[in-house]
């Protein structure tokens, strides 16, 4: 692997002449240069007018903040210069069809974890690309498996783009001097048993058996069944936690819960699990609702919400058999933060 290798470069070896597999490098290509100008506002933040304020609600209920409208025009006009058969943006309630015979068409979140914003924590952009079907209204209630392509962009100390077309994962850091990206990470694999955990414990009360369980077993650390120490890391932002599970390791968990609206999960299927599924399959982990594998399921809707549990595979398959034995977890109300619970006392 060479340092200097670029995107483009990359893209390019990869597509040779299939007219589908150009398709996909020509949306990559203007993906990334949307980002770099993402990357730049939020670099400058408050300098750019980006205040992390919100500009109301999206037509899916949650808060807008006012990068996301920004990322989402960015990305709409890097992208308006190609034949794509359909847009779906978190970001809008219906999807946008713009030419019936174009091959590829394109999911995105324009800004995940976008009320970091104002903290300075990491945030980034999800894309999915499509086949586009013959019904181009039905593009996006294909499994997660027909996807082409699927990637992410992190805008944390450095720019990050991690991308899968089918055959591995690599990343790509922005180089700021000659705002290209460049190789820096191939076929990356995910360590198939880690001891790190992501999930946010103030839901305990609301988790499922199966969930609270394995989250027991991780805490009571080396005196549990695990026999070995767990460390717990929650940021709230899923491009985040994705490339520290492809860096080093770990689960991640956003379980359905018993909330109001939680009951079905709160991660977009099209915009987040499927192309964080695919990724983390493409290098080596895993992705399941708990009792499903992300990647088989068919969006019945385009705003459908899932649980999400991806990470090191060992660790995934440990809460997929909890889930479907429900008599090997431990005792499901054990006190998560009493003795040998997540703190000590």
């Amino acid at each position: 692997m060479s340092q200097e290798l670029t995107l483009q470069q990359r893209l390019e070896a990869c597509a040779g002449p299939d007219p589908l597999h150009r398709a996909v490098k020509d949306a990559v290509a203007a993906l990334a240069q949307a980002s770099i100008e993402i990357s730049d506002l939020t670099s400058r933040g408050a300098l750019a007018g980006i205040t992390g304020q919100a500009r109301g609600r999206n037509t899916d209920g949650d808060v807008q903040k006012d990068l996301d409208v920004r990322a989402d025009d960015i990305i709409r006009a890097a992208l308006g210069r190609l034949p794509i058969g359909v847009l779906a943006s978190e970001e809008m309630a219906d999807l946008d069809i713009l030419d019936a015979n174009a091959p590829i068409s394109i999911a995105f979140d324009p800004l995940d974890g976008s009320s970091n914003i104002n903290t300075n924590m990491s945030v980034g952009t999800i894309f999915s690309i499509m086949p586009t079907t013959a019904d181009p209204s039905a593009t996006f209630t294909q499994p997660g498996s027909a996807q082409l392509a699927a990637g992410f962009v992190v805008y944390g100390p450095q720019t990050s783009l991690v991308l899968t077309i089918g055959h591995g994962v690599d990343i790509f850091t922005l180089d700021r001097d000659s705002r290209e990206y460049k190789l820096t990470g191939s076929m990356v694999q995910i360590p198939p048993d880690a001891n790190e955990f992501a999930i946010n414990s103030s839901n305990r009360r609301h988790w499922d058996a199966p969930v609270r369980s394995y989250i027991e077993e991780c805490v009571m650390g080396a005196e549990g069944p695990c026999g070995k120490d767990f460390n717990m890391r929650w940021i709230g932002s899923l491009v985040a936690e994705a490339f520290r599970i492809l860096v080093r390791g770990g689960i991640f968990l956003y379980p359905s819960d018993g909330r109001r609206g939680y009951e079905e999960g709160r991660l977009r299927l099209v915009y987040e699990a499927h192309p964080m599924a695919f990724i983390v399959e493409q290098a080596g982990g895993g992705a399941i609702t708990g009792r499903t594998r992300i990647l088989d399921i068919s969006p019945a809707s385009l705003h459908q919400r899932v649980p999400l549990i991806m990470g090191s595979i060992k660790n995934v398959q440990r809460v997929e058999h909890m889930h479907s034995q429900p008599e090997v977890a431990l005792e499901a109300n054990a006190p998560l933060f009493g003795h040998r619970g997540l703190f000590r006392i």
